[in-house]
């Protein structure tokens, strides 16, 4: 493979006429026609905003953690919900645009659920012209078999879901496996893992397998999962609804998206601020003996402007964030703004500590 890596593209630009071309006042249009050209107006320019927003979050995603290298062959896993089909329009969009070569293939695999159209995907992978693989494979009984009813099903559902995309990148000589959790995901992960787990784990943008034989990574890993939903009602998507574990429920990790929902409401920037500090660990003020050794710390008699204030009590009297009365719109904040710095994630070393 060359040394040319995956770079953050800028979106194209808009080639929509200027809005006061399109909302102009005309003696001969009525209240009501101007109201709806206005709010057609709005609708284009918030799906613009959408649509660029996506591809720069993603395009900083895959350049921080270099998930996608020149040559690369990119499984990208599609199970007919929104994020696997945006992830994958939105990668055939960087594969576009993007400085270096890399291929796409598109994978599914059908779990023999009841009722599950299979014919959707196919038409779907086959209309955009783009290869795919279909792998049937009948885990759904497997697992009604086996887990009774009423417990939750996804544990042996992913186990055994995990296993048969691992062989089935192996087959396709794929060097990438890309999967379609977004930022809430990742945030829910941490939470679960924090909440009954008793550890300080989450989701990470790139991983190696198990197997230790493949790479994963996460495309929409700075992603908020509303902006998901909105992308996929705009593109209309063919939904395919999940009825073996997405419809089961009072799942913990549904409890914690509700939390994490209600806090985007009443506090906007609090679930910001947790998904930022994932990426501001400080080993030296946790009590994890393997990530530095608390026992053989002595004094070195030299001064460090990273070491402890010991008596000192910290003080978050100054947020990372701006007002949280002030538009959300973090894309249209200037560069340097706090919010921009925390929303964007690109280089959360330069905020205060």
């Amino acid at each position: 493979m060359g040394n040319r890596r995956f770079t953050a593209m800028q979106p194209e630009p808009s080639v929509s006429p200027p809005a006061s071309s399109q909302v102009a006042d005309a003696p001969d249009i009525q209240p009501d026609a101007q109201a709806a050209r206005k709010r057609a107006h709005k609708q284009r320019v918030d799906d613009n905003k959408l649509a660029k927003r996506l591809m720069r979050e993603t395009g900083r995603a895959i350049a921080d953690f270099n998930m996608i290298e020149d040559g690369d062959k990119v499984m990208v896993c599609l199970s007919g919900g929104k994020d696997s089909y945006s992830m994958l329009d939105i990668l055939l969009t960087h594969q576009a645009r993007a400085p270096i070569k890399f291929d796409i293939v598109a994978v599914n695999l059908d779990q023999k659920q009841p009722g599950f159209p299979d014919h959707i995907l196919p038409e779907y992978l086959k209309e955009l012209g783009i290869p795919f693989h279909i792998e049937t494979q009948d885990t759904y009984s497997v697992v009604t078999r086996v887990i009774p009813e009423g417990k939750t099903m996804c544990s042996l559902c992913s186990r055994m879901r995990r296993g048969i995309l691992y062989r089935v990148a192996d087959e396709l000589g794929a060097t990438k496996i890309a999967l379609g959790h977004h930022r809430d995901d990742i945030l829910a992960t941490f939470f679960l893992n924090l909440f009954y787990g008793g550890r300080m784990k989450a989701m990470p943008p790139k991983l190696m397998s198990d197997d230790g034989k493949h790479i994963v990574i996460r495309p929409l890993a700075y992603v908020m999962e509303k902006d998901l939903i909105a992308y996929a009602a705009l593109k209309q998507f063919p939904i395919i609804p999940c009825n073996l574990c997405g419809s089961q429920e009072n799942l913990k990790r549904q409890e914690v998206g509700r939390m994490i929902a209600e806090w985007d409401k009443k506090m906007p920037g609090r679930s910001w601020n947790v998904f930022g500090a994932l990426s501001r660990v400080v080993p030296t003020h946790l009590m994890d003996t393997g990530l530095f050794d608390f026992a053989g710390l002595k004094p070195t008699g030299t001064m460090d402007e990273n070491g402890d204030t010991a008596f000192d009590t910290d003080d978050f009297a100054e947020p990372l964030f701006a007002d949280p009365n002030t538009p959300i719109d973090a894309q249209d904040q200037a560069p340097d703004s706090p919010r921009h710095k925390t929303v964007f994630m690109t280089d959360l070393r330069g905020l205060p500590s």
